[in-house]
């Protein structure tokens, strides 16, 4: 059975720089591209950034510059490095792989981000 744990949100101030995690069980981790999703308040729960099973990037154009993926196969745990927050950054954060995302509803509990003065 397929686990996704969020950890690392907070609030923070624009400007500043949080790290999240997300530790997947239940899966061959090391096979799946993995990506990182918001949802403000409001809004369509939108990906920010996803990385391959090789490591390729991609990231949405709101975050590209300021956010680095990354992943440890070894601990099926994949990062989100979010820098130069802003108030738009604000929502919750989830992980999940795009494929099993288009398939199964099932998603963690996502992490909430903050971002205010």
């Amino acid at each position: 059975q397929v686990q996704l744990v969020e950890s690392g949100g907070g609030l923070v101030q624009p400007g500043e720089s949080l790290r999240l995690s997300c530790a997947a069980s239940g899966i061959v981790f090391s096979v799946y591209t993995m990506g990182w999703y918001r949802q403000a308040p409001g809004k369509e729960r939108e990906q920010v950034a996803r990385i391959t099973s090789s490591g390729f990037r991609v990231y949405a154009d709101s975050v590209k510059g300021r956010f680095t993926i990354s992943r440890d196969n070894d601990k099926s745990t994949v990062f989100l490095q979010m820098s130069s927050l802003k108030p738009e950054d604000t929502g919750v954060y989830y992980c999940n792989s795009p494929s099993m995302a288009a398939t199964s509803p099932y998603w963690g509990q996502g992490t909430q981000v903050t971002v205010s003065a």
